[in-house]
């Protein structure tokens, strides 16, 4: 018998994990977007990431409407940002400066409040329980010299900045 969501959701909150916000453009053309922690690698060549939307999710819809997206891994500055984009509803992007995104369809990039955004082109969706794990193709982006936000138990913090670089990759 699997375990019980409250236990499922025990279990991976018990993970430092980085935190993003995953936007896109719906067919009605408005902005919408999300936070999430479920953000990975999967291929080099060529570039490919994924990320996991519930089914009922508004994001989820407009991805599948425009093809596109992007994610934008906050840095330690964003924690307000991960607060709003975790709620449902509208109005999310008020008091937040963005920029459309060019390859995109316009989804927002939050410029500010990132260490890394990633512009995205839809590449295949897979349907797994009751979410979609959307893959993408990396069709441009760009990264920061900034610390970033990391969830845990329940919690954002920010990477103490003297900390990001302290052991190279690879030792």
């Amino acid at each position: 018998m699997p375990v019980d969501p409250d236990t499922f959701r025990e279990i991976f909150g018990s993970l430092p994990t980085a935190v993003a916000v995953v936007t896109s453009v719906g067919d009605d053309g408005e902005p919408c977007g999300l936070t999430m922690n479920t953000v990975t690698a999967v291929a080099k060549t060529p570039p490919l990431l994924l990320v996991c939307l519930d089914e009922n999710s508004q994001t989820l819809q407009a991805i599948r409407y425009s093809r596109a997206f992007v994610v934008n891994f906050l840095a330690g500055n964003g924690s307000a940002l991960a607060d709003r984009f975790a709620r449902k509803g509208r109005g999310k992007f008020a008091g937040f400066d963005w920029l459309p995104a060019p390859l995109s369809g316009g989804a927002p990039i939050f410029s500010g409040h990132v260490l890394a955004h990633a512009e995205c082109s839809v590449r295949e969706e897979i349907r797994v329980g009751d979410h979609s794990v959307v893959i993408g193709l990396l069709d441009d982006g760009e990264a920061y010299d900034r610390p970033p936000l990391v969830y845990h138990r329940k919690n954002y913090s920010a990477w103490p900045a003297g900390d990001a670089r302290a052991i190279p990759a690879g030792r």
